[in-house]
């Protein structure tokens, strides 16, 4: 397995956010500055140059029909915009501060396009109209990190896990209301749930790594890291988690009771490693380290495959394409490579 270079392409600030588009077509890149580019992903040319936000985009999510690109910023606001000519089509403005988290909630047979938004402690629910869906009350503390479950077989199936510093809550129902919570006595960095709906996990600030099975009212957790576990990653199988937290990438068998108790994989890297990212539908992982290594792995072995790459400086964020063929990597000077993964 190999990596190399497909196409690069440079933004005016730190690449805050990256995201492919639902059909593979077109990159998303955002600018910590405010503008947000898409490019095409055969040649990475040029398709629309969105303004963004005046005085900075934090982050940017397609809708699950690829109809509508939404993006959160500095200003309050979250704004909406039709990829296929660029335009503006709508804003909500849900106050002041940063909106730093989005999330449209996966694809139901209705077709309705949800998208949850988080302002500090505000939470809304927006439609792609930019319009309110569903009137939500503020959280305890600031919202740290939002993720829908992986879609069931119905609208109402739909749960939105919420995270800040003392918990995580389950919102569920047409009408998002309070459906579990659970107590967690520090700051949480980062959520996800595994794709079998299974395992909601979060990555904590003490550091260490919670795992909660919601239909059975368990949890697990593994603690050691040497730093705050800021990322986390399933494999498509949901049987491999992967987590940053150090200068090794830890993978966890999350099989039969679950990693309490096991020994993960550790993967070696030269510098603490800042972005995990697994395929989205076969088993590579791909990680980066401070020093702007990119490494690919699978969970069956501890050594990297023949798939290392050297950025020039600190990659911030990692993304594979819906065919898994290629690799979208964002930069602190503002470089994006987009990097083919070939047999």
């Amino acid at each position: 397995m190999q990596l190399t270079k497909h196409w690069v392409a440079e933004l005016d600030d730190y690449a805050i956010d990256l995201a492919w588009s639902p059909d593979g077509a077109i990159l998303a890149a955002a600018s910590a500055a405010g503008p947000v580019t898409l490019f095409g992903a055969g040649d990475g040319g040029l398709r629309h140059a969105l303004p963004g936000h005046e005085s900075g985009t934090n982050a940017i999510a397609w809708a699950p029909s690829a109809a509508a690109l939404a993006t959160g910023g500095q200003d309050g606001a979250v704004k909406f915009w039709d990829p296929a000519s660029g335009q503006h089509t709508a804003t909500a403005a849900l106050g002041r501060g940063g909106v730093e988290h989005l999330g449209w909630r996966p694809a139901d047979p209705s077709g309705a396009a949800v998208l949850a938004a988080a302002l500090g402690r505000k939470l809304a629910f927006l439609r792609a109209d930019g319009s309110i869906q569903h009137p939500a009350a503020d959280l305890p503390k600031t919202i740290s990190a939002l993720q829908w479950q992986p879609a069931g077989d119905a609208a109402s199936d739909s749960v939105l896990a919420i995270a800040f510093f003392g918990g995580v809550q389950l919102l569920a129902g047409a009408d998002f209301r309070l459906h579990r919570e659970f107590p967690y006595g520090n700051g949480i960095q980062a959520l996800v749930w595994s794709p079998d709906r299974k395992w909601l996990v979060s990555g904590n600030q003490d550091p260490s790594v919670h795992l909660w099975i919601p239909a059975r009212d368990e949890e697990l957790q593994m603690s050691g890291y040497e730093s705050k576990v800021r990322h986390l990653s399933f494999d498509a199988t949901s049987r491999w988690l992967a987590t940053s937290g150090g200068r090794d990438a830890c993978i966890w068998d999350c099989s039969g009771p679950g990693p309490e108790g096991r020994e993960p994989k550790m993967l070696p890297h030269d510098h603490p490693v800042c972005a995990v990212a697994f395929q989205r539908g076969h088993g590579l992982l791909a990680t980066a380290a401070a020093n702007g290594t990119v490494n690919l792995w699978s969970p069956e072995r501890k050594q990297p495959l023949r798939a290392t790459v050297q950025m020039p400086s600190t990659p911030t964020r990692l993304a594979w394409s819906p065919d898994d063929r290629q690799l979208a990597i964002g930069s602190e000077k503002g470089v994006v490579y987009v990097l083919k993964c070939d047999a």
